[in-house]
């Protein structure tokens, strides 16, 4: 379905790059309340709870696209594979929300990690290049019942560069020989699909823009020693479109909050001196090289968020936490 639904938008230029894993049309179906619930998948009366939901999908998919029709015993034959997954599974799954509220009316610490990133969120994110969830803070709230007061901490992570899988615009994007190297040296595939990421400088706007919608107490910078062999190093601290009154390139007052409000932006950068030492051995703040130290407070600076972590390799041990 995902991967038929994609090939719909190929005349129409808004090939969204979807992972076809199912994500979209899980949350379609779950948005026409159509779709199949875990306590479906778990019941104790599998035949009663998920085989009618399930046949009924099938039915649906196969009204949009007909040539994914099925034989009875196919689908008899995938009706028994999920019966034998639920069985699998029934043991480890519970209800959420009350456990969740349990464990925090006792005093537990409850640890969420939100998945994506902000600028793929269903709603806050570069729509339609997005996914089909809430991957910003507010996903903890609609996605496990816990309540806004709840919330305390939210730690920000983001790269020393930006990346993007997939479609949609990214206008710091270096469609160069920057470009290659940060990909190359950064190792920067797309984790489902294997896909290059598209890189390019550190996006101050966009930043700002996540830290605005999610409130960061700190943030955790990652993959800093990706830029220590360049020459210098930019990151771009502003976005500007020509004024209709003026007809002169002014700052943008607020993040594009549509497809087409990207058009025309033009990034101003600011360049700062590379490092050209490694940092990859650097446990505290004042190990790393003075130009790095710079690279990193400017960063602050412009997004107005502290970043207490930053990550110099691959390892576990590699970071640098400016807490301890």
């Amino acid at each position: 379905m995902d991967g038929l639904q994609e090939g719909l938008r190929s005349d129409s230029k808004v090939m969204l790059g979807t992972t076809k894993k199912g994500i979209g049309p899980a949350y379609a179906s779950k948005a026409t309340r159509s779709g199949i619930r875990m306590a479906d998948l778990a019941a104790e009366d599998f035949d009663t709870h998920f085989v009618p939901k399930f046949l009924r999908l099938i039915r649906e998919h196969e009204a949009q696209f007909p040539s994914i029709k099925r034989t009875e015993e196919d689908i008899q034959k995938e009706i028994e594979n999920y019966r034998a997954l639920g069985g699998k599974i029934r043991p480890f799954v519970t209800e959420t929300v009350s456990y969740l509220q349990k464990r925090l009316q006792e005093g537990s610490k409850v640890l969420v990690e939100g998945a994506n990133a902000s600028m793929l969120d269903i709603d806050f994110g570069t729509y339609p290049y997005v996914t089909s969830s809430n991957c910003s803070i507010g996903g903890v709230c609609t996605g496990l019942g816990i309540p806004p007061a709840r919330i305390g901490n939210v730690f920000g992570v983001i790269k020393a560069y930006t990346t993007r899988v997939g479609a949609g615009a990214f206008p710091t994007r270096q469609d160069n020989e920057i470009g290659e190297y940060l990909q190359r040296v950064g190792h920067e595939f797309g984790v489902t699909t294997g896909r290059k990421r598209m890189c390019g400088w550190l996006d101050v706007p966009l930043l700002r823009y996540t830290h605005s919608i999610n409130n960061y107490t700190a943030c955790a910078l990652t993959k800093l020693d990706i830029l220590d062999e360049l020459e210098e190093v930019k990151i771009g601290f502003e976005y500007q479109k020509v004024a209709k009154d003026s007809g002169k390139f002014e700052p943008m007052q607020h993040f594009p909050s549509s497809e087409q409000d990207f058009d025309g932006i033009e990034v101003q950068y600011i360049t700062l001196p590379g490092w050209r030492k490694s940092t990859s051995g650097c446990r505290r703040f004042e190990d790393l090289p003075v130009e790095a130290q710079v690279y990193i407070k400017k960063v602050e600076e412009l997004v107005g968020v502290y970043i207490r972590w930053i990550g110099v390799g691959q390892g576990r041990d590699d970071i640098i936490d400016r807490q301890e």
